[in-house]
């Protein structure tokens, strides 16, 4: 049987974006988020675990099974797909465990009785999203809810942005109508933002205690550290055809509880503009990253320091 992770993890993720918008906000005209009083970029938690998941989809198979999972064997299917029916996925689960009767009748609203437990463990062992950042899997047929390991924050850019509006032109219509107002002339004008440049900084804990109720294993914290390294790579669109991690910097503790606050590991990575470097920053080397020696940190024992990227 796979066992859950034993250690406590803080990770620092370190990622930029050229000539694009990270993360548009809908109820803003896809504007780039910002905070409002300082100018800072903002890229939000649930984007980061969306290019996780699409990443998992693309890398792990995706075929949809009701096997009863047995022996620590787990799968990586991902619950919240695009355009998915979560209460579909819970019925698998009753299907897998042998309990399909407790979808009949009133039985599937909200009760499931000692059948919830079975059905929870195997929506663990079989959604990778599911144990690494849990979910709420009561609505309808409920499959309980679990609270997962892996928590990440808002991405922060370093220095302030500034979103640059361009107006474009597509050289078609979509109906006849408009083409015969336009009397052939046929183009629809539009407008897209981006951000000349910008560098975004987000934190990220992983959990061993949380580990514990979902099964949250080595082999799957492996491809989270794949998916935080590459996941860019995979994710490439005209809105977004040039980012990429710059930095992934992970700080591991001896112990389930931890060796040291979060907040005074991250503070040992500095990032400042780089020598020489005027005016607007346009690129990666305008900046500076400051970090400890990998290996074990003197200053904090019980904690190591391991640099994925950069």
């Amino acid at each position: 049987m796979t066992m859950a992770i034993q250690n406590r993890y803080d990770f620092v993720l370190l990622f930029d974006i050229k000539d694009g918008n990270p993360n548009g906000d809908p109820d803003a005209g896809n504007l780039p988020r910002m905070d409002a009083e300082t100018g800072q970029g903002l890229v939000t938690d649930v984007c980061l675990k969306r290019k996780i998941r699409n990443f998992v989809g693309l890398t792990k198979d995706q075929v949809e099974s009701t096997e009863k999972l047995q022996d620590g064997k787990k799968r990586f299917e991902i619950y919240v797909k695009e355009k998915a029916v979560l209460n579909k996925q819970h019925e698998r689960a009753y299907v897998a465990i042998g309990r399909k009767d407790m979808l009949d009748g009133d039985n599937k609203k909200r009760k499931g009785g000692d059948a919830v437990g079975d059905a929870r463990e195997w929506m663990c062992a079989n959604f990778f999203d599911v144990r690494a950042f849990g979910a709420v899997m009561s609505t309808g047929v409920n499959c309980g809810q679990v609270r997962g390991p892996i928590q990440l924050t808002f991405a922060r850019s370093i220095d302030p942005i500034v979103a640059s509006e361009h107006s474009i032109t597509r050289m078609a219509v979509t109906t006849e109508s408009e083409a015969e107002k336009q009397q052939g002339d046929n183009r629809t004008m539009g407008r897209k933002f981006t951000v000349p440049y910008g560098l975004y900084v987000a934190h990220g804990f992983v959990s061993s205690f949380l580990a514990k109720q979902t099964g949250f294993s080595d082999d799957d914290l492996a491809v989270l550290w794949d998916a935080l390294s590459t996941m860019f790579e995979h994710d490439r669109s005209a809105a977004r055809s040039e980012m990429a991690t710059r930095g992934l910097y992970v700080f591991k503790h001896d112990s389930e509880l931890g060796n040291a606050p979060a907040h005074k590991l991250f503070d040992l990575i500095q990032v400042s503009r780089s020598n020489g470097s005027d005016g607007p920053a346009r690129n990666f080397s305008d900046y500076a990253i400051g970090l400890p020696n990998e290996g074990p940190i003197q200053k904090f024992p019980g904690v190591t320091f391991i640099k994925k990227v950069g």
